[in-house]
C-alpha cells in the first residue's frame, strides 16, 4: 500500500485539526509546519537507508548531536572558520556510521545493540565536548539562515521551475534507459499527470509562502531556505536508491541477504555504506536543529530518533526490510509533524502527543505485518 494510508491520514488530520482549531490552516502555520518537519524529515530519510536492510540505528540522533558539538567547539574554542569545522562535523558523523556498520556487518553484533550502546555513550560524549555549561550559541549567520531566513518571492517560483524541469528530465531519462534494456515503461500520460500535480501543488505552496505572514511591521514572506536544501538532498537520495547499482543492491540485501550474497553482491560493503549514509544525513538533520534553536546543547538528538523511526514506518517503509522509499519517509514525517503541530495548537499536554504518535506507529506496523502475511512473506527471525 506504500504511503497511501499516510496520505489518507494527512487528509483526515487536516480536517480534524481545522475543525478543532481555526488557526491550523493559516499561511503562518502552513509555513511553520514545513519548517518544523524538515528536521524530522531529514532524519527519517536517513533511517530509511538502514531500515531497508531490516536494521535500525538508534544512535542517528545523538550522532548528529556529537557531530554538531564537535563543530561548535572547533568554532568557539579553537577559533576555526565555520566551513572547515562543518566538514569535520560531517566526517565525524560518517566515521561513526561506518564504525556502526562495521560492527553490524563484519563482527555480527545486532544493530539494535550497537546503536543502543552508542545512543547511551554519545550522550556522555556530548557533555564532555560541551563542558559543564552544556550549551553554546550558534553565531554563524549562514547556519542560522537555514531555518530562519527565506528566499525572495521570485526565488520560490524559480525553485518550482527547476523542480519541474528536473522531474521531467529524470522521467524522460529513466524511460529511455528502460527502453534500451528492454524493460516496459508505464504510459507517458502518468508522467504528465505527476508533472501536472507537481506544478499545481507547488504553485499553491509557493503562492501561500510568498504572502506576508508577519504579525508586525517587518514583512516576512518567501519560501524558507531550508525547503530547497531539503528538496535537493531528498532528490539526490531518491536518485541513488531508485536509479543506481548501490540502490538496487541495497533493496536486494534488505529483501534477502543470502540470495544477494549468492548473486555476487558485496553484502558487508552495502551494509557499511548504508550506515555511513544514514549518519551523513543525520548530521544534516543536526544542522537544521542547531539552526532552528540557535544553539548546540548536550541533549540534542536524544528523542527525535524515535520520531524518525515512527515517521518512516508510518509513511510506508517496512521494518522487515526491502520495501520503502524516501518519499514514504517524507509523507510519514508530515503526519508526525501535523500531530505535534495540531495538538500544540489545541494546547494538549505532551503526554497526549506521545500517546497519539505511539498509537499511529503501532497501527502502521500492524498494517505492514498484515500486508506481508497476506502476501505470503515470512519475516526473518
Amino acid at each position: 500500500m506504500g504511503s497511501v494510508p499516510a496520505l489518507f491520514g494527512i487528509l483526515v488530520l487536516t480536517v480534524v485539526f481545522q475543525i478543532a482549531s481555526p488557526f491550523f490552516i493559516t499561511k503562518l502555520n502552513f509555513v511553520n509546519l514545513f519548517v518544523q518537519s524538515s528536521e524530522l524529515m531529514m532524519l527519517s530519510a536517513a533511517l530509511v537507508f538502514v531500515i531497508l536492510l531490516a536494521e535500525i540505528d538508534l544512535a542517528a540522533g545523538v550522532t548528529a548531536g556529537v557531530s554538531m558539538a564537535a563543530f561548535i567547539v572547533l568554532v568557539k574554542s579553537a577559533g576555526w572558520p565555520w566551513i572547515p569545522a562543518m566538514i569535520i562535523a560531517f566526517l565525524v558523523g560518517m566515521a561513526i556510521g561506518a564504525f556502526i556498520g562495521y560492527m553490524v556487518a563484519k563482527i555480527g553484533v545486532p544493530s539494535f545493540v550497537v546503536s543502543l550502546a552508542f545512543f547511551l555513550g554519545f550522550q556522555g560524549m556530548q557533555l564532555v565536548l560541551l563542558g559543564e555549561g552544556g550549551v553554546y550559541r550558534v553565531e554563524v549567520p549562514t547556519v542560522l539562515a537555514i531555518m530562519n531566513k527565506n528566499l525572495p518571492p521570485l526565488g520560490g517560483w524559480i525553485l518550482l521551475v527547476l523542480c519541474t524541469v528536473a522531474s521531467y528530465a529524470i522521467s524522460v531519462w529513466d524511460r529511455g534507459r528502460r527502453s534500451k534494456t528492454g524493460l516496459q515503461n508505464k504510459p507517458f500520460a502518468i508522467v504528465l499527470i505527476k508533472l501536472a500535480l507537481l506544478v499545481v501543488m507547488g504553485s499553491i505552496s509557493v503562492y501561500y509562502m510568498n504572502i506576508n505572514r508577519s504579525q508586525g511591521a517587518i514583512p516576512i514572506k518567501g519560501v524558507p531556505i531550508v525547503i530547497p536544501i531539503t528538496i535537493l538532498v531528498l532528490t539526490i537520495g531518491t536518485f541513488v536508491l531508485d536509479r543506481t547499482r548501490f540502490g538496487r543492491h541495497l533493496y536486494a540485501v534488505g529483501g534477502n541477504p543470502e540470495a544477494a550474497r549468492r548473486a555476487g553482491i558485496k553484502v558487508v560493503q552495502i551494509r557499511i555504506i548504508a550506515f555511513t549514509v544514514c549518519s551523513f544525513l543525520a548530521v544534516i538533520s543536526g544542522v537544521f536543529h542547531a539552526s532552528r534553536i540557535g544553539s548546540v546543547d548536550g541533549s540534542a538528538g536524544r528523542t527525535i530518533v524515535l520520531s524518525g523511526v515512527a515517521a518512516a514506518v508510518v509513511g510506508g517503509v517496512s521494518l522487515f526490510g526491502g520495501r520503502g522509499r524516501l518519499s514514504h519517509a517524507v509523507v510519514g514525517s508530515i503526519v508526525i509533524s501535523m500531530i505535534d503541530n495540531g495538538l500544540g495548537l489545541l494546547q494538549m499536554k505532551a503526554g497526549i502527543n506521545f500517546l497519539v504518535q505511539g498509537g499511529v506507529l503501532l497501527l502502521a506496523a500492524t498494517i505492514d505485518a498484515l500486508a506481508r502475511r497476506r502476501g505470503g512473506v515470512v519475516s526473518r527471525a
